[in-house]
């Protein structure tokens, strides 16, 4: 018999009952067991639920996944994904949505709380959470203690009040055995099927395959342009190329075009690219009026993808802005030019940015003045743009930084990193661009000291 009293031992297969206090990056409660942390999926800070032990093997800590509530959170829902709910086996329940059994007001405080919680562990910063904010226009100034917003960004045309439909890209896979097509179950790499994908665009589930079987294929991915017809990307299994992942097709940005490869980078979230495209705008605007900005040196948009961030400091600097973009995917290089090729002293750099950057630090005086003169715009992947990529930048020494981010955690890691430097943190803005899961978009703007 399991046993499922508190004292129960935290070994794999063992259900112990636990009281989430906080929530850890990622999108876990956390819970303490006889003095040892405990990472609790689809709970939350201040549920007591009985819980599953899936992993035990650090020392330190252990992680497990709720399936009883035995006292409920007031902001627990009913989930918005019926395949995701607590009332599934922990192995049935589909991901992607960790955060859809939570009222979207508490979603946007929790992210906050994380956001905090990472710039001050891990950047050395203080920031007050105040939770969540109605405006889009909230601002988290850098005072002290300063506070942090999470911005309310919904597409309009969406199902604003429920934070669903706004997926433009989805990936499904394919059972080897049985062809069966789906979202991996949380935290594993098990196929569950499912009958509609909540969070994705209409244009997306009119496409999805949900009730075919797909021998042969390993994944299946679905994009919905704001500029084309639906699509649907496969790939065999075996192999790695995905089939129309070169064909080009067609986002819209406010009234501005940009072409991007059908399987290329672009922000999922149909309101996401015009969002970030204004925050860097409004940053951009804002060095501007401080007369913190050159125009005519050597400003970078590093990670550049198809140019999106790099067209919104000739947004708000001019069509004239010297600007270079910097990406190593060479067919998002080829974008980027198509996109910025009404910007005249635009240029489009197919390198890795650790590289570029080694170049440039080899560079002659004029170049490297121009370059101290410049604002370096970033988006990089997950991880951050890391130490290396950090210590360039502060050889190199541009007038300001502004870093968009995707995860708190690397974004704090290079804050510390960019501080130590002799930077300062000077805004930082948090937008809900992904609703029902932890994830966020932040953006910072760092200016030489």
């Amino acid at each position: 018999m399991t046993a499922t009293h508190s004292s129960a031992p935290l070994e794999p297969g063992a259900q112990v009952d636990l009281v989430v206090t906080g929530i850890a990056h990622g999108g876990v409660g956390v819970a303490r067991h006889e003095g040892r942390v405990v990472f609790v999926a689809d709970a939350i800070p201040g549920e007591r639920v009985r819980a599953l032990v899936t992993d035990a093997k650090k020392k330190s800590f252990a992680r497990a996944t709720a399936v009883e509530i035995l006292e409920a959170s007031a902001d627990r829902r009913d989930h918005v994904w019926a395949e995701a709910s607590i009332s599934r086996a922990p192995e049935e329940r589909a991901g992607g949505a960790e955060f859809g059994h939570i009222s979207l007001e508490r979603q946007r405080s929790l992210k906050a709380e994380v956001l905090a919680d990472a710039m001050q562990r891990f950047g050395g910063v203080q920031l007050a959470a105040e939770g969540a904010d109605d405006s889009a226009d909230a601002l988290a100034e850098i005072v002290e203690p300063p506070p942090v917003f999470i911005d309310d960004e919904a597409d309009p045309d969406a199902a604003v009040d429920s934070g669903l439909a706004y997926r433009t890209r989805v990936r499904l896979h394919v059972d080897p055995e049985t062809g069966a097509v789906g979202p991996y179950a949380a935290r594993s790499r098990r196929v569950v099927t499912v009958e509609s994908l909540p969070l994705a665009t209409e244009g997306v589930n009119q496409i999805a395959p949900l009730d075919e079987a797909m021998p042969g294929v390993a994944t299946v991915d679905l994009v919905d342009p704001s500029g084309d017809d639906p699509r649907m990307l496969l790939t065999l299994a075996g192999e790695k190329q995905r089939s129309g992942a070169s064909d080009p097709i067609h986002e819209w940005v406010e009234d501005r075009g940009f072409l991007v490869r059908a399987g290329g980078f672009w922000q999922v979230h149909r309101a996401a690219p015009a969002v970030l495209f204004s925050a860097v705008r409004d940053a951009i605007a804002d060095l501007i009026a401080d007369g913190r900005f050159d125009p005519a040196a050597g400003n970078l948009d590093l990670y550049g993808g198809a140019g999106l961030l790099a067209a919104a400091v000739a947004e708000a600097a001019g069509t004239g802005v010297k600007i270079a973009t910097v990406e190593a995917d060479a067919a998002a290089t080829e974008d980027a030019a198509e996109n910025l090729s009404s910007l005249v002293g635009a240029l489009a750099h197919t390198a890795r940015v650790d590289r570029h950057l080694a170049d440039l630090l080899q560079a002659s005086a004029p170049v490297r003045d121009r370059l101290r003169r410049g604002t370096v715009v970033l988006d990089p992947p997950r991880s951050g743009a890391g130490n290396g990529v950090t210590a360039q930048l502060a050889e190199l020494s541009p007038m300001n930084i502004v870093y968009v981010a995707c995860d708190p955690v690397a974004l704090a890691r290079d804050t510390k990193s960019l501080r130590d430097s002799g930077y300062e943190l000077t805004e930082l803005r948090a937008f809900d661009i992904f609703p029902h899961t932890h994830h966020f978009e932040s953006l910072a703007v760092f200016q030489r000291a």
